[in-house]
C-alpha cells in the first residue's frame, strides 16, 4: 500500500496532484501495478465534499510493446472512511474504462484503493530499466465543487432542471384549478344560502297568509251562525 504522505516521487506526485483538484481538473496521472494486489492512496476530504473519478485501465503486451485494454480487463474500486473503523463507502466493479463517485459524509481520512480485474500476465513494462509491472492506471479525479464536476454532470443537471420545471408548471396549474374550485365553492355556497334563505321567508310568508285566511274563515264562519241563531 502507497501512501500520499510517503516520500516516495510517485506518492509526492500524486499528493500535489490531490491537492490541487480542490481548484481546478486534473491532468491524467499514470500508475502502474505488477499483480491484482490493491494500490491504495490516502487523502483527507472536508465533509459533504464532492469526489468524482474517471480511469482506464490498460495491460502491457510483450508482443507488440504497447498497452491496451481488453473487454474483459476491469477494475475494482474501494473507498473507506478511515477514521471511523475503515467503514465502506464504495466497492464497484467497473470495466477497462469507468467512472466513480462518492462524498464524504464527515470529514476526516479517506482511502481509495484500485486493484485490477480478469487479467492475465502477458509481460512486464519497464521504464529506465525498472520493472513498472503489467498494469497501467489512468486516473482523471476532481474534489470538490469545480468546473470539470458542473461540465460531466451538465447534461444531468439541464434535464434535472427541465423536469423541475415542469413539475412546478403542473403545480401551478394545480393550484390554479383547487382556486377556481374553491372560489365556485364559495359561488355555490353563497347561492345556496341566498335560495335557502328566499325558501324561508317565503315559507313564512305562506304561513302567514295561511294563518291569517283561517282566522277570517273562522270569523266569517261565527258571525255566520250568529246569524243563523238569531233568525
Amino acid at each position: 500500500m502507497t501512501r500520499l504522505r510517503s516520500p516516495a516521487a510517485l506518492s509526492n506526485a500524486i499528493t500535489y496532484l490531490l491537492l490541487a483538484l480542490w481548484a481546478l481538473p486534473t491532468q491524467a496521472l499514470y500508475f502502474y501495478m505488477k499483480d491484482s494486489s490493491p494500490k491504495c492512496f490516502h487523502e483527507e476530504l472536508p465533509k459533504d465534499t464532492l469526489v468524482v473519478g474517471h480511469y482506464t485501465v490498460s495491460q502491457y503486451n510483450h508482443d507488440t510493446h504497447s498497452f491496451s485494454s481488453p473487454s474483459n480487463l476491469g477494475l475494482y474500486i474501494t473507498v473507506e472512511e478511515v477514521f471511523d473503523q475503515h467503514h465502506r463507502i464504495v466497492a464497484q466493479k467497473g470495466s477497462a474504462t469507468g467512472r466513480f463517485t462518492f462524498s464524504a459524509a464527515d470529514s476526516g481520512e479517506h482511502r481509495l484503493c484500485f486493484s485490477p480485474t480478469n487479467w492475465h500476465y502477458q509481460g512486464t513494462y519497464t521504464l529506465g530499466g525498472e520493472d513498472m509491472g503489467g498494469i497501467r492506471v489512468e486516473l482523471d479525479m476532481a474534489i470538490g465543487a469545480t468546473s470539470d464536476i458542473e461540465s460531466t454532470d451538465k447534461g444531468k443537471i439541464e434535464d434535472l432542471v427541465s423536469r423541475i420545471k415542469d413539475l412546478s408548471g403542473r403545480l401551478q396549474d394545480v393550484r390554479r384549478e383547487q382556486v377556481f374550485q374553491r372560489e365556485r365553492e364559495v359561488e355555490f355556497r353563497d347561492l345556496s344560502e341566498t335560495i335557502n334563505s328566499k325558501i324561508v321567508r317565503y315559507t313564512i310568508v305562506q304561513l302567514v297568509v295561511l294563518g291569517v285566511t283561517c282566522a277570517w274563515q273562522l270569523s266569517h264562519l261565527r258571525n255566520f251562525f250568529i246569524k243563523q241563531k238569531l233568525t
